[in-house]
């Protein structure tokens, strides 16, 4: 294991002797403790993952003194358990609702019109905004140019192609039901 002591010079007291290891061997050596840590707060692997990221940069551009390995591993458990707590407290983290919990609080006329929603929420992101803008929310190809900041003829080639993989994605499921 490679690590950098630094001693201050004239001084031999414990406390003035300060311990740095590399950020990899850090990683190598505490990333599934950290992760564990952090998954009994976070409980969603993506904020996890965050957590634990955001924790080792904090190591690697610290200018903490540490006073031997201990110290180090009893540092990263804290930063890593305060940051899974800011996780926790983000408006993101508080307000973000499931695709199912927000589906229920939608009203359909019928279960094809909830069905073609559902279809539509999974389809990718930039396919998604611009059908969902242009079909639920009644914007022109204009005006959603000006909201997502791109041009109007990329508004209509994303149109076209989440068009197409909804017809094909439709087509899937009403050729499944028609064998059964």
């Amino acid at each position: 294991m490679n690590c950098v002591i630094i001693e201050r010079p004239f001084n031999t007291r414990k406390e003035d002797v300060t311990m740095r290891l590399p950020t990899q061997t850090v990683i190598q050596m505490y990333q599934d403790n950290l992760f564990r840590i952090a998954f009994s707060i976070c409980q969603n692997r993506e904020d996890v993952e965050d957590v634990v990221q955001e924790t080792f940069l904090r190591y690697h551009s610290g200018a903490v003194d540490f006073n031997d390995e201990m110290h180090i591993r009893a540092w990263l458990i804290r930063v890593t358990i305060n940051q899974s707590k800011n996780m926790l407290r983000t408006f993101w983290h508080r307000n973000r609702t499931s695709l199912e919990d927000y589906m229920e609080q939608l009203n359909f006329s019928d279960t094809e019109s909830q069905e073609l929603f559902e279809t539509v929420m999974k389809l990718p992101e930039k396919y998604r905004t611009v059908i969902h803008l242009f079909y639920y929310e009644d914007y022109s190809i204009k005006e959603i140019a000006d909201i997502l900041k791109i041009s109007e003829s990329n508004v209509k080639v994303r149109l076209n192609r989440g068009r197409t993989v909804l017809r094909d994605t439709l087509k899937e499921a009403w050729d499944y039901e028609q064998s059964e």
